[in-house]
């Protein structure tokens, strides 16, 4: 799941994304987006995902019915995405957004969301803006509501981490050489959600020690 610093490459060209994550993801990418909507999206969930990317997550909460938000900062991701078209047997729909994650304040209200949900996106971002992100991401929720998101951790144990960093070295360097940026493994993910408010805090890694998915709630005290 290293690899999936090479998404910065793949981001550079909207319509390799699919394939390249497909690949990167040893085939899971479609699993994994089908598990976070099963634990959000219904009819009449209101679900915002935050880094949409081409896709994939919201229509997966779309083609459950919920009625999803999708944005993102990259206006040829969200291009992809709306060619996609939106499943329509379970009533859902999603709009597009353009908008980077730190605007979330200014554009939507508190409490609009029965869920927040997202992929591989908070490892691109630095401590502070991920801490900001899930901070915002909680007050967007309404008391109870539901935080699901998977993103690239760091493994248990010394050797696996040593390891980790070991081969994800050279993709490092490739991405940054031909973005200028990178993602970085997150050490505590489950650590961030707590610490920005959530209870009821769950980790799971379905399928590597290197990809983790995180579901907590807003406390329904906040009223």
């Amino acid at each position: 799941m290293s690899s999936f610093v090479y998404m910065k490459v793949l981001e550079s060209a909207p319509w390799r994304y699919d394939r390249g994550i497909r690949w990167l993801s040893g085939g899971h990418i479609e699993a994994l987006w089908r598990r976070i909507a099963e634990r959000v999206a219904g009819p009449g969930q209101r679900v915002l995902d935050v880094g949409c990317g081409t896709g994939g997550l919201s229509l997966a909460c779309a083609a459950l019915g919920a009625s999803v938000v999708g944005l993102d900062r990259n206006a040829e991701m969200l291009e992809v995405a709306r060619a996609k078209g939106v499943p329509g047997e379970a009533g859902g729909q999603v709009e597009w957004v353009e908008l980077g994650a730190a605007e979330i304040e200014d554009r939507f209200e508190e409490a609009s969301f029965d869920a927040v949900v997202s992929s591989l996106v908070l490892s691109e971002m630095s401590p502070e803006e991920a801490r900001y992100v899930l901070r915002v991401a909680r007050s967007r929720l309404r008391p109870g509501g539901w935080l699901v998101i998977a993103d690239e951790v760091r493994p248990p144990g010394r050797t696996a981490r040593a390891w980790q960093r070991l081969h994800r070295l050279p993709l490092v360097v490739l991405t940054w050489l031909l973005t200028q940026t990178s993602t970085r493994a997150l050490d505590d993910l489950a650590g961030l959600v707590r610490d920005a408010g959530f209870v009821g805090v769950v980790e799971e890694r379905p399928w590597s020690g290197e990809l983790a998915m995180v579901e907590a709630t807003r406390p329904e005290e906040e009223r």
